[in-house]
């Protein structure tokens, strides 16, 4: 004879109740309104900085790096290059930084061609000096931060294309840098607005991994 002591209990799950589908259906609206909310934002922001030229006097002109093809700089780079030259021709500093490394298989660093272009337009050598090793945009800032730090200098205006700008004032405020912006008008991203779209897209990809987790993407900003 079996004698059953106490009831045996069977555990059944049990699927979602419309209650609690509809409250994840509600977390997932309003996360993704807080993600497009903060995505227009930085979007905004972004184009808003890009808009705005700053240039003024200061111990430095800073021109960020881009693509340069066998010691030839690409257009986007040399839209930064003949902007920060006219800058410094028009006497708002006396320092030129220069920045960039090179890729596997260059025979030369985008530092080394902005110093070449700087030095064919009119800035003397004892005027140039930079990094060039940095492969983007937080490197190449912590090392111009460090070189201007052991010359005593304090400000500087950055030279790059108008969406990048925002990211690079808030990395050279971050790193203690008197920072000001004054994008370049000419650059071929610019004046197409597909390259356009693609390069705020990639900042606001960038700025993401800068705020999350205080470092950068691995590929920089696309057009070079």
């Amino acid at each position: 004879m079996l004698v059953r002591f106490r009831p045996e209990v069977q555990e059944v799950s049990r699927g979602l109740t419309p209650g609690t589908v509809r409250d994840l259906v509600r977390l997932f609206l309003i996360g993704g309104l807080v993600v497009a909310v903060a995505a227009g934002a930085a979007t905004f922001r972004i184009f808003q900085q890009g808009d705005r030229d700053e240039q003024r006097p200061a111990d430095a002109i800073v021109v960020l790096g881009a693509a340069q093809y066998d010691g030839r700089p690409s257009p986007v780079f040399e839209a930064r290059l003949e902007h920060a030259v006219d800058l410094w021709h028009r006497g708002l500093a006396k320092a030129f930084v220069v920045t960039g490394g090179k890729l596997p298989g260059d025979r030369t660093t985008e530092a080394a061609v902005a110093r070449e272009y700087a030095l064919a337009h009119g800035v003397p050598s004892s005027a140039i000096f930079g990094e060039n090793r940095a492969h983007n945009t937080l490197d190449s800032l912590t090392s111009v931060a460090a070189e201007l730090r052991d010359r005593n200098l304090h400000s500087a205006v950055f030279v790059s294309d108008p969406t990048h700008m925002l990211r690079v004032l808030r990395i050279a405020d971050d790193l203690g840098i008197e920072a000001y912006g004054s994008p370049t008008t000419t650059s071929p991203l610019q004046r197409d607005p597909v390259r356009r779209a693609q390069a705020a897209v990639h900042e606001l990809g960038a700025l993401a991994v800068y705020f999350l987790s205080g470092g950068a993407p691995q590929v920089e900003t696309p057009g070079g």
